[in-house]
């Protein structure tokens, strides 16, 4: 009985002096609003030429000058997995995949642009959104999300954010090993 007491005493206490899970699940709601449809409009640039975008052929001819084989199937590639990397970090479903996607585009657009200075034009301050998308992945995606009604996914575990992490890595490590 008194392990019952206690826990209801410590849980009621250290509610009180920090954030509620709702601003918490908030919090990440608007990071993956705002990260998410900042990656989709990206890759639909490269994808359908929306937004001012090169669309896949001036996509595949920039990946093609920066030294990627096959440069349109590459911008296919980074489109998609930005498009729907992005979207899927705005309804929260399969988060840690979709974080993965943004993060392995986001260090190959790094690797690329890299030694320009920070700031745009020529800086990489856009490409340093993995760090948000990789602390998604690791995080989950909150309460308010798709992933909530899946039943893998609906307690998310920091293993399940590591793994995609971690395949992020190898896979933009491989893609980059392709290169010239």
């Amino acid at each position: 009985m008194t392990s019952v007491l206690n826990r209801s005493v410590t849980s009621s206490s250290t509610a009180s002096e920090g954030a509620s899970p709702h601003a918490y699940d908030a919090g990440l709601l608007l990071v993956r609003v705002v990260l998410g449809l900042t990656v989709a409009a990206h890759g639909a640039q490269k994808l359908f030429g929306w937004f001012g975008g090169g669309g896949l052929d001036g996509t595949g001819q920039f990946f093609a000058r920066s030294g990627y084989p096959a440069g349109r199937t590459m911008a296919v590639i980074a489109g998609l997995s930005e498009t729907l990397g992005g979207l899927g970090l705005v309804l929260g479903i399969l988060t840690p995949l979709a974080g993965a996607a943004v993060l392995g585009t986001m260090i190959n657009a790094l690797a690329v642009k890299w030694g320009g200075g920070f700031f745009a034009p020529a800086g990489v301050e856009f490409e340093v959104l993995l760090a948000g998308a990789a602390g998604l992945a690791l995080t989950g995606p909150g309460r308010i999300a798709v992933d909530r009604f899946l039943p893998g996914l609906r307690a998310h575990r920091l293993v399940y954010g590591v793994a995609g992490v971690l395949l992020a890595a190898v896979l933009a490590a491989l893609v980059l090993l392709v290169r010239n």
